[in-house]
């Protein structure tokens, strides 16, 4: 390691927990965990963080994420929407293993009831580096995220299951005979998209014909899981169009998958960048570590 740990960044999901080591705002070491808030009580976070940070001085932790959940570590409260982009920060009480922990308090939305905890930190750092932006900012995840922004606040935002209703199909349904678990043919992936957004009735009708065709003649997994990949991002498209129709778009999200969005929305006309999700995650934590030393 060179430079000196000053802090620590941590995104705390539901399965895993990645850290950084952060002199200022640079981060000097990486690790990853898998003990999830998902597998944990809340009587469990503490010991977890102190043999996931060991080596490391006992300074203060900045966390995101499902951690801050009603069934994680403390309940950080959610800010309804509209509301600054800026994170709000709440402790775990105790001070445990010595040194202060912070929690990023997630975002909520009454009508229509929805709730985001991770992404907000996300935008954050988006907007850390891109004060101006003004448009819509798409989350590609398990629970994708539609967030409309404007003059640096969370106007409102729309979540979609399309990832877990995938996860779901290609791995617990009979579809999971057919399309393998890597790889998308590009060209099957658009026409998809398309054939979702025009007529989304047909592709519900089509779901069982990736595994028919595979059992009547050839269908290579590449191209049977473009075809369920494109049709249910396709039908979220469909969903969606109000968000994204004639919008600034970024994309925040792991590379594979963000790009997948990229280009079906480059299909549709528009012109969408992308911005790596540690790096939007490390500028929103450092956001967030600013609100900690301003408050003292």
């Amino acid at each position: 390691m060179t430079g000196t740990i000053d802090w620590i960044a941590a995104d705390w999901g539901t399965t895993n927990l990645r850290l950084w080591a952060m002199s200022g705002r640079a981060p000097v070491e990486a690790r990853t965990d898998p003990r999830g808030m998902g597998g944990l009580a809340p009587d469990d976070f503490a010991a977890v963080l102190a043999e996931a940070t060991q080596g490391w001085p006992a300074v203060p932790v900045i966390a995101c994420g499902m951690v801050g959940s009603r069934q994680g570590w403390s309940e950080a409260p959610y800010a309804a929407v509209p509301c600054p982009a800026q994170p709000r920060i709440v402790a775990v009480p105790g001070d445990p293993g010595g040194r202060p922990v912070r929690i990023v308090c997630g975002v909520k939305q009454t009508d229509p009831a929805d709730v985001m905890r991770g992404e907000e930190t996300q935008i954050a750092g988006l907007l850390a580096a891109d004060p101006q932006f003004d448009g819509v900012i798409c989350l590609p995840g398990t629970h994708t995220k539609w967030v409309r922004i404007s003059a640096g606040e969370i106007c409102n935002f729309k979540s979609v299951m399309t990832g877990e209703i995938f996860g779901l199909i290609a791995g617990h349904s009979v579809l999971r005979h057919s399309v393998g678990t890597d790889g998308c043919d590009l060209p099957t992936f658009l026409s998809a998209v398309s054939d979702a957004i025009a007529r989304p009735e047909r592709g519900y009708g089509g779901l069982f014909q990736i595994r028919a065709e595979g059992l009547l003649g050839e269908l290579p997994a590449p191209v049977a899981r473009a075809r369920l990949s494109g049709t249910l991002i396709g039908w979220e498209l469909a969903a969606t169009k109000p968000w994204w129709l004639g919008s600034d778009i970024t994309i925040i999200g792991a590379s594979g998958l963000a790009r997948l969005y990229a280009e079906a929305l480059t299909a549709q006309g528009l012109a969408p960048r992308s911005v790596s999700v540690e790096d939007a995650t490390l500028a929103g934590l450092n956001a967030a570590h600013d609100r900690f030393r301003s408050e003292g």
